[in-house]
């Protein structure tokens, strides 16, 4: 999959749209030592829990998502960050619909 490419000014939150009952996602830089991927999610959609091998650092841009990292909930908003540390279960689920940039790192 193409990823955008570089060198250019983005309106991050506006590369993915809202889609009705959908998790709409897009690549937006790849490489070997991580990746940045941009999530649209409709109210109620959701990723089920799992684990990541690396740190992943999510951003909400929009809307409001709740976020289960080891069985401790947080919910956050629009302009909020957190970090899910590698190897520990998390969740995530659109309390209202909500845009996130999802940043892993693979060091």
């Amino acid at each position: 999959m193409p990823t955008t490419p570089r060198a250019q000014t983005l309106r991050i939150a506006e590369l993915v749209e809202y889609q009705d009952g959908s998790v709409v996602s897009r690549i937006v830089v790849k490489a070997e030592t991580g990746s940045v991927t941009l999530f649209a999610f409709d109210e109620g959609q959701e990723l089920s829990e799992h684990t990541a091998p690396f740190d992943a650092l999510v951003h909400v841009l929009d809307g409001e998502a709740a976020i289960n990292i080891s069985g401790k909930p947080f919910h956050l908003k629009t302009g909020e960050a957190i970090v899910m540390p590698a190897g520990e279960p998390h969740a995530v689920k659109a309390v209202k619909k909500f845009k996130m940039l999802l940043t892993m790192i693979r060091a």
